[in-house]
């Protein structure tokens, strides 16, 4: 297969820039996460006396040593709540992501009980849900570490409550597709909550800690006048041995963890699908470092880049067969390896035009005949305007290749690189067209156009209207709004704050590009050779 021959000359001035303001993007996000990190371990104190472990505290006793572990969604909620950018907490009080328990690949989810004593945020809501969805499309054992105080209701929306019962749905779809849930229960599950490890098929108590009831104590008394302690009402101890909510009394955290471990070893998920092929193997690494990644692609979405220089550090041994190379060029579609395994990837070098599209469709449908998982890589300005393209017949082969992305019948994944404007986000499979994992770089932009094209429609259309009516146009007035209209396409279309509201599943560094690629496709790959044992209705306890 050929190689890609490179023209970045890594020791250049513009690849030194490039590579610096990468470098202070990713910074910057690892900055945010640990800013999550550092507002949970305040609790420390609290957790301490308590005799419990941290939630990350959680997570890492519950992983495999040395194992893999790829977080998910570690911006969500950044600026929703707290549009200060100064004091905002990104995370939505949850801990989220893929890891290996007893030798099992799972997604793990774990209140971050240190925060707000983990009660439930809007976009924590949001991506308990989505890693629930990532559970269900890659036949994943779903593993909950739950402390939760349960809804705000300070903040309380009722689109929140009634939503919010799609965890719980999920949960049931879970369990009666054939795949485990586990619930380690730390505190409080409360009202709702209690469904958590009610929809559970394995559920360990941790003494004298774990609470799970429909009405606390407070609610109890005011509903009905009752008065009961938190034990009698639904503790660990309570649930173990009379209502048999639990199968498994732990003494404390690390003692719940080791027997959600144990209990992954004894069900040997993996055993029954094909082995993972997620092995690093020198002789397949690029040619060229995927460290360069970090200085590969310019900041400004405005300077060209051809894309031939990402794909090069990603592949295995920087092969690529390109696809029509000169019919479309500007549309790249390729053949390439990752890891040992085939996939197919689709990428632009400029706007997509009607041989672009008409070049992709065909691509797309050629590896969904061949069963070759594709990669999008974003980067686009959008389908090309104007009278030609119009005439050419843009909207109709635009619309041909969103038909071949939303039905293409194997597994897709999208990585976010530079621009992704206008339908260019849809035709290259952005988050509305289902794509198994979506993953953003920190210099990526997402906009319906551009802000000082958004800002200059503007002006367009009210200059417009001023002759119209026969007016004068006010400068002051207008220059005012065009300012706001830069201002706010800016800031929506920047990867921290798309990230934030769940429009992909993390922000990555580009230098671990090919790691984390190699292992979603992986993940789908496994999946795709698993056979499910569902079961009508689910596990339900006696």
């Amino acid at each position: 297969m050929p190689v890609i021959e490179s023209r970045i000359d890594p020791s250049s001035p513009v690849f030194a820039e490039r590579r610096a303001g990468m470098l202070a993007l990713v910074e910057r996000l690892r900055a945010l996460e640990a800013r999550s990190a550092a507002a949970s371990a305040k609790s420390k104190p609290l957790f301490d006396k308590r005799g419990q472990l941290l939630p990350r505290e959680r997570v890492a006793r519950l992983l495999d040593p040395g194992a893999p572990w790829l977080e998910l969604s570690s911006l969500a909620g950044w600026l929703v709540d707290d549009p200060d950018p100064d004091t905002s907490v990104p995370g939505g009080g949850m801990i989220n992501g893929i890891g290996v328990v007893g030798g099992t690949r799972c997604v793990i989810t774990a209140s971050d009980a240190g925060i707000d004593a983990g009660a439930i945020q809007h976009m924590g809501r949001e991506k308990l849900l989505r890693a629930q969805e990532i559970a269900l499309q890659n036949k994943l054992p779903f593993v909950q570490l739950i402390e939760s105080a349960g809804a705000n209701l300070l903040k309380y929306q009722v689109d929140g409550f009634v939503h919010g019962g799609r965890i719980f749905y999920n949960l049931a779809r879970l369990s009666a597709e054939g795949i485990p849930v586990v619930a380690v229960v730390h505190g409080s599950s409360t009202a709702g909550g209690a469904y958590m490890p009610g929809l559970s098929d394995y559920v360990v108590m941790v003494r004298g800690r774990a609470r799970a009831f429909l009405a606390g104590p407070p609610l109890l008394k005011a509903a009905t006048g009752e008065i009961a302690t938190d034990e009698e009402l639904g503790g660990g101890e309570m649930h173990a041995t009379v209502s048999g909510l639990g199968e498994f009394l732990a003494d404390d955290d690390a003692d719940g963890l080791r027997i959600a471990r144990e209990l992954m070893t004894r069900l040997q998920w993996d055993a029954q699908g094909p082995p993972s092929s997620l092995v690093d193997d020198p002789a397949l690494d690029p040619l060229h470092p995927p460290d360069e990644l970090a200085g590969t692609m310019p900041l400004d979405f405005r300077q060209p880049v051809d894309m031939h220089e990402v794909i090069a550090r990603i592949v295995d041994r920087s092969e690529f067969l390109d696809f029509g190379a000169d019919y479309g060029p500007a549309t790249v579609c390729g053949h390439a390896s990752l890891y040992g395994r085939p996939i197919g990837i689709v990428t632009n070098n400029g706007p997509l035009d009607p041989a672009g599209a008409t070049k992709a469709t065909h691509f797309i449908q050629s590896c969904c005949q061949a069963g070759i998982p594709l990669l999008y890589l974003q980067n686009t300005t959008g389908y090309i305007v104007g009278r030609a393209s119009e005439q050419a017949g843009m909207i109709k082969h635009g619309s041909k290749m969103i038909q071949a992305v939303a039905n293409a019948n194997v597994p897709s994944i999208t990585l976010m690189c530079g621009a992704s404007f206008g339908a260019g986000n849809y035709g290259m499979c952005g988050r509305a067209y289902g794509p198994r994992f979506v993953f953003a770089w920190p210099n990526a932009r997402t906009a319906v156009m551009g802000g000082e094209q958004a800002a200059l429609v503007m002006r367009i259309v009210a200059e417009g209207g001023a002759k119209r009516r026969g007016v004068p146009v006010d400068e002051a007035q207008l220059g005012a709004v065009e300012r706001r209209i830069v201002a706010s396409f800016d800031r929506q279309s920047d990867a921290f704050y798309t990230s934030g509201r769940l429009l992909d599943d993390g922000v990555i560094d580009p230098r671990d590009t090919r790691r984390v690629l190699g292992l979603a496709f992986d993940l789908c790959r496994v999946a795709e050779g698993r056979s499910l044992r569902p079961v009508q209705f689910g596990v339900a306890r006696p």
